[in-house]
């Protein structure tokens, strides 16, 4: 790949993986909204522990070996069917399953500015995590940039979800994403030579909070 290529990958990850991109992130919370609510969050330390647990034994690891199998099977209509199957049924809860769903649909009716024939074999539910696979590897953007890119976006909404929440503020939300950039980098590592076997999650009470946070009373965020 030629510079000018690296460049125009760069590019197309910096602005699907964007907070301006519309997929609604700003909506979602995976139920940090609830961590928070129940006192199980509240500094920037102990929001950065929270996220770093997600990113190497969470959701955005399971996400992240989703994203790896989606990259790579772009061209393999059997096994891309297989994987989104997978996606779905993996959401722990209803929030999760409508958090992730909408978010790949909305995702793949933006990422339309960029034909091509990946999306006519996207047609109708896709995890989130999916469709940015399917779509970057359809792009050649490299496997463990995107895959990075997508842990930090994930990371970096959930730090303003924090900070709608009054958890922290905006400076030392910066600070929590400079500190999970090992995490972030050493994982998109281990994602990017992963298979589906190596999924799997140990973040019992972030899933508990995302299971509670449906009927939590009064709230900001759809999950």
């Amino acid at each position: 790949m030629t510079e000018q290529a690296d460049t125009r990958a760069l590019l197309r990850l910096v602005t699907w993986l964007s907070p301006a991109f519309p997929v609604g992130a700003f909506s979602y919370s995976g139920g940090l909204e609830q961590a928070v609510h129940d006192g199980l969050i509240t500094d920037a330390s102990a929001l950065r522990r929270w996220l770093e647990a997600l990113i190497r034994h969470g959701s955005s690891w399971n996400d992240a070996v989703l994203l790896a199998e989606s990259y790579r099977a772009c061209d393999d209509r059997r096994r891309l069917d297989a994987v989104r199957e997978l996606a779905e049924a993996l959401a722990g809860s209803r929030e999760r399953h409508m958090e992730t769903m909408l978010q790949g649909e909305a995702f793949l009716a933006a990422a339309s500015h960029w034909p091509h024939p990946v999306l006519g074999t996207l047609v109708g539910a896709v995890a989130y995590p999916v469709a940015v696979g399917a779509v970057a590897g359809a792009h050649g953007t490299g496997l463990e940039p995107a895959v990075a890119a997508y842990l930090h976006a994930t990371a970096s909404n959930l730090v303003s979800v924090a900070i709608r929440c009054g958890v922290t503020g905006q400076k030392h939300g910066v600070g929590v994403l400079a500190d999970l950039e090992a995490a972030i980098a050493e994982t998109a590592e281990s994602a990017s030579s992963s298979t589906p076997d190596d999924l799997g999650s140990a973040t019992i009470v972030a899933d508990i909070s995302a299971l509670r946070h449906e009927t939590l009373y009064s709230r900001l965020f759809r999950s």
